[in-house]
């Protein structure tokens, strides 16, 4: 089983919020293979189906604020035939891409993104493919990244994230088919 982790923070007040991207694409993803919708696991928002020719995926939200999103993973670690090096996604935003870009790459670090931090906690590893959805750049004169990232897009830098929405799902449709490398 595939499996990709949507971040984010829960609750109406972040819901707009860059810092929140990654469930925006989760939901666009649920929304486009078809998925039911999510439902209440532990630590985490979940659903699942079948892409492709066939390849089962469960589609997750962390319930936890981002810094704690690698506890969502549990379910994930407890199965002995998940691999997260080979069956992992988690989507993510990142100030340091601009936005209306994005970077999908097989390994990495966190760069300093707190989810990502306690995912590589959790997995007590680097290695897990990961999709970082651009909200950058800091405009002149922010130097409070955490403020930026928990601040609501301008409307503009939204319709340039909605606008990437498909190309990143076709990439996401791909890399549960053949993987990031």
């Amino acid at each position: 089983m595939r499996a990709v982790v949507g971040l984010g923070n829960p609750g109406p007040e972040y819901a707009a919020t860059r810092h929140n991207a990654g469930y925006w694409l989760a939901d666009a993803l649920v929304a486009h293979w078809g998925f039911p919708p999510f439902r209440r696991g532990e630590r985490a928002r979940f659903t699942e189906g079948v892409v492709g020719d066939g390849v089962p995926v469960r589609v997750l939200k962390p319930t936890t604020y981002m810094n704690a999103s690698g506890a969502a993973l549990a379910s994930l670690r407890a199965d002995p035939a998940f691999d997260p090096t080979r069956d992992l996604l988690v989507l993510g935003d990142e100030f340091r891409i601009p936005t209306g870009t994005f970077r999908l790459r097989a390994e990495g670090s966190a760069g300093g993104h707190n989810g990502l931090k306690s995912i590589e906690a959790a997995l007590q590893s680097q290695q897990y493919a990961r999709l970082r959805i651009g909200v950058g750049p800091l405009p002149e004169g922010v130097s409070d990244w955490s403020e930026y990232v928990l601040a609501p897009f301008t409307p503009e830098q939204r319709e340039q994230v909605e606008a990437l929405i498909p190309e990143m799902v076709e990439a996401i449709t791909r890399w549960v088919a053949e993987g990031a490398g």
